[in-house]
């Protein structure tokens, strides 16, 4: 029978200590959503009032729901691509071992070093020469080709570390290299798969510059950007842009809570990985 100790006490203080650490910003985001203009008492004062007009102003203001479905498309489409073109090409790097693949491997590196800022310019321009500027088409086709380097990175560590025999087993039966990834490979890589939609979805969902450029001057916005419209440089509507804030944080939590099993045992298998 285990005993509680002084170690024990210790470790629950410091686990409510970093609990209390992380809940407070949550705790003033969601008290300054829900306090009333009137109220001009400290952020950290529990609201008396609390209202949830905030939130209706602050999505009709903001335009919140093209702002919220664009977002929701730039964000899938772009984790979709990004996936299943890093999966594919992180097969052959982790499993030829030929020049070319070291070679190869080290160049998808190197996105990782280079800042995508240097490209700014040359990568605008070519979005205007495609005609994809002030859509999300363009915002799709530059996290696509962002985000690939760091999945390439996660996909072949994880696959460096997986045994051939299985996929050995079934070239042997018959099946051709694409289909012993897709068959064979592809189940065990959801670890990964799982951590890195994660990592992506978050980086794309929260970006603020990148859409803030290509999509200046249209109607088509993302939730970052719609939330950057409520500050002003004479009037700051701080309950509209935390209720905003609000809103935006709340696909993301119902995505975790739904998928909240696969994330854990995705983000603790992909790091075993």
């Amino acid at each position: 029978m285990n005993r509680y100790r002084r170690r024990t006490l210790a470790l629950e203080l410091t686990m409510i200590s970093i609990a209390l650490f992380v809940g407070f910003p949550v705790y003033v985001l969601v008290n300054l959503a829900v306090r009333p203009a009137s109220d001009t008492s400290s952020p950290m004062s529990p609201t008396t009032s609390p209202t949830l007009h905030n939130f209706t102003q602050a999505w009709q203001q903001g335009a919140l729901g093209g702002a919220l479905g664009n977002s929701v498309l730039v964000t899938m489409c772009s984790v979709l691509v990004v996936l299943a073109v890093s999966s594919l090409a992180a097969y052959p790097l982790a499993r030829v071992t030929a020049r070319w693949s070291r070679g190869t491997y080290l160049g998808f590196l190197l996105g990782l070093v280079l800042p995508f800022q240097l490209a700014s310019l040359p990568l605008y321009q070519t979005m205007r020469d495609l005609g994809l500027l002030g859509t999300p088409w363009a915002l799709v086709l530059f996290y696509s080709g962002l985000q690939v380097p760091f999945t390439v990175f996660l996909y072949v560590g994880f696959l460096r570390a997986l045994p051939r025999d299985f996929e050995d087993a079934a070239l042997i039966d018959g099946c051709t290299p694409l289909q012993g990834f897709r068959y064979v490979v592809l189940p065990m890589l959801k670890p990964v798969t799982v951590t890195a939609l994660v990592l992506n979805a978050v980086a794309v969902w929260n970006d603020f510059f990148t859409p803030l450029l290509y999509l200046s001057g249209s109607a088509q916005q993302t939730m970052p950007v719609a939330i950057a419209g409520f500050v002003g440089q004479y009037v700051t509507d701080w309950n509209l842009i935390f209720a905003a804030l609000v809103i935006s944080i709340l696909p993301v939590l119902l995505v975790y809570f739904l998928l909240q099993r696969s994330i854990i045992n995705g983000f603790a298998g992909g790091l075993r990985g």
